[in-house]
């Protein structure tokens, strides 16, 4: 290990006074690059998103940290990118982790690189473990074209209109979901999407208990219903041939485009001209819709 170590540092050495984004193991720490080893024990400053999971990592990569390590979280990120810009720009080396993959994607450190652009301080990156190339991967579905969605959404209409504009996407579609709101969300997908449109649920990767369960959205939904615990991706098959979606299907979408402050008629045509419905038939459904029983 002393030897790849040293062999990192010559070929490619960490900068000084510049920010470092590392990809962090998923769940086996054996997955942990060279380069981040390296970056753990010589950095001058580390932001983790849980100090107690990073200094957990160290540990059970025998690593010594011997810089500083703050906190560098959802709720603080914002405030804290200065003062990283900061160290950075006086001559400091500060790494930024997160509890699992890639800082900035679905996870915090994007604020931290838009200010260090700003300021003009170095950005580079430690390649490494991600959700979500590792879920498609195992999908077994066709992912040669595919749209990253992050989280998908918590409300009923806004997720609604989620999987209402993937109806005729003919990219396969990975997106992050919670263990308390799975079953729901595969629910409202088998509804919108239909239930025997091809999706991969992939659960706990890397860890001892991984899983990947392939089936039709509606049977994975009726699987989920019965509980699912840790992290959680989705992947979904894109849209094959030339179908048009029900129109029924397109109200929730076009709900929460009036919810956003667009006209019913306005948000009605945007989505006849993308999908290929009626226009007329669409804006009725609204309509009906809003109707009391």
């Amino acid at each position: 290990m002393e030897d790849l170590l040293a062999t990192a540092a010559e070929r490619r050495p960490l900068p000084q006074g510049g920010i470092i984004l590392a990809a962090t193991p998923l769940g086996d720490p054996l997955d942990a690059s060279v380069r981040l080893i390296d970056a753990l024990g010589s950095a001058d400053v580390i932001a983790a998103e849980d100090t107690r999971r990073t200094r957990a990592l160290a540990e059970a990569l025998g690593v010594t940290i011997t810089g500083q390590i703050v906190s560098n979280f959802d709720h603080n990120e914002t405030e804290r990118s200065g003062q990283l810009v900061d160290y950075a720009r006086s001559g400091q080396r500060v790494l930024v982790v997160t509890d699992a993959g890639m800082p900035s994607v679905s996870d915090p450190g994007f604020p931290l690189v838009q200010a260090a652009y700003d300021a003009g301080v170095p950005v580079t990156c430690l390649p490494g473990p991600s959700a979500v190339p590792t879920s498609l991967a195992l999908s077994g579905l066709g992912v040669g074209h595919f749209a990253f969605l992050g989280f998908a959404p918590r409300k009923d209409g806004a997720r609604r209109a989620f999987f209402s504009s993937l109806s005729d996407a003919p990219l396969a579609t990975c997106f992050f979901e919670s263990p308390h709101r799975i079953a729901d969300t595969l629910a409202v997908a088998a509804e919108v999407l239909g239930p025997d449109r091809p999706a991969a649920v992939c659960r706990e990767l890397t860890k001892r208990y991984e899983e990947v369960r392939r089936a039709g959205l509606g049977e994975l939904a009726e699987w989920a219903s019965q509980g699912l615990k840790g992290e959680i991706s989705v992947v979904i098959s894109g849209a094959t041939g030339d179908s048009t979606p029900a129109v029924e299907d397109l109200v929730g979408e076009a709900e929460e485009k009036v919810r956003q402050g667009q006209r019913l008629k306005a948000a009605c045509g945007e989505i006849a001209q993308r999908t290929g419905v009626s226009k007329r038939e669409l804006y009725e459904a609204v309509l009906a819709a809003r109707r009391p029983e």
